[in-house]
């Protein structure tokens, strides 16, 4: 659960960094206005900067959210690759054994053989009637 709120808060100060990033860009050009005695082209010019900055912070937050995405993606398509290649356990469970005592009750019950044969052969639960 934690690791939940560390990408949300990640991806939730990109708007506050867009922000700052016009005021700085702003602020700054006011500044350089202020200093050089030019006309408001440097203020613009500072906002212009900002304007960029923040969009870079977007392009950023947009390319690691990519990589989150395709990163998990793998991840849960190799977990689903390792559940299909697990031998399953119900297609084990009806393979016939390799016992033939489990295939013939007959071989683990003396009593069902029939001791007048001579051979010994095992007789079928019908032949006891």
């Amino acid at each position: 659960m934690q690791q939940d709120w560390k990408g949300i808060n990640r991806y939730a100060t990109v708007g506050m960094e867009f922000g700052l990033s016009l005021l700085v860009g702003l602020f700054a050009g006011r500044w350089l206005q202020a200093k050089l005695g030019t006309g408001n082209w440097l203020t613009f010019l500072g906002f212009g900067f900002g304007i960029a900055a923040g969009y870079r912070a977007i392009y950023r937050a947009a390319q690691a959210a990519k990589r989150d995405a395709e990163r998990e993606e793998a991840e849960e398509r190799a977990a689903r690759q390792r559940y299909h290649d697990e031998p399953s356990r119900a297609s084990s469970d009806r393979s016939l054994p390799d016992d033939p005592a489990l295939e013939n009750p007959a071989l683990e019950n003396p009593a069902l053989e029939d001791p007048a044969s001579s051979n010994g052969a095992p007789r079928s639960k019908h032949d006891l009637h």
